[in-house]
């Protein structure tokens, strides 16, 4: 696979997931176990936003059950499995910007409009990370850059030590690329957010849809 595909999906997760977090009252919507602090801090400083972050991880954790179930119950395999998983994320994400314009802003994180977008946008990213899991899991997570750091590092010492193979230099690129990529996602959605308030949830609508256009192009031949 060519590197260019988790390279777009990692920076538009951390499109939404600092645009998310910046609109929906410190909601994470990639990152879900991080809710678990922002629970903490809300709860500490009377903060609102405490039903979503509750909600988040079991939201989350039903829409990824929904996927694996729906492979076994679907008769398509390999790529078309795939397609269809980028192309529900793709609708999540429309209908996530579209609440968000339409019903934001959210100055109250615990009024229904900012939960239903919020856990919206929650089951986009859940997609995400289900289709990685799935489908791409030859390639480093585009979500979850804390393990991919830790990977780095210890691939960045074996490679100073003269002990890595190619295949370590291999990933140690391809890591680094993911999360440079999701630090220039979180850059943009934050930026977008100053910008454009509630409209830069229509950005990664845009970039799913890309993916999805430029897939066969951005993979090798033979491969998911």
């Amino acid at each position: 696979m060519k590197p260019w595909l988790p390279i777009l999906l990692s920076a538009n997760a951390g499109c939404v997931d600092t645009a998310g977090f910046l609109a929906l009252q410190g909601l994470f919507t990639a990152h879900v176990t991080g809710n678990f602090v922002t629970l903490g801090a809300a709860l500490a400083f009377g903060t609102s936003g405490v039903i979503a972050k509750l909600i988040a991880l079991p939201v989350f954790c039903a829409v990824v059950a929904v996927v694996r179930l729906s492979g076994y119950l679907l008769h398509s395999q390999g790529s078309g499995q795939l397609n269809a998983l980028l192309g529900t994320k793709l609708i999540l994400l429309i209908a996530g910007a579209t609440l968000a314009v339409r019903l934001g802003p959210f100055p109250n994180g615990d009024e229904w409009p900012a939960i239903l977008t919020g856990m919206v946008l929650v089951s986009a990213m859940a997609v995400q990370n289900a289709t990685q899991r799935l489908h791409l899991g030859s390639v480093p997570p585009t979500t979850l850059m804390t393990g991919n750091t830790t990977q780095v590092m210890i691939d960045l010492i074996d490679v100073l030590r003269g002990s890595a193979d190619d295949a370590v230099r291999s990933r140690l690129a391809s890591m680094c690329a993911n999360i440079s990529a999701f630090a220039i996602g979180c850059g943009a959605g934050a930026l977008l957010y100053v910008v454009a308030l509630m409209w830069c949830f229509a950005v990664p609508p845009l970039v799913a849809a890309l993916i999805i256009l430029l897939r066969p192009k951005l993979q090798s031949p033979n491969r998911n």
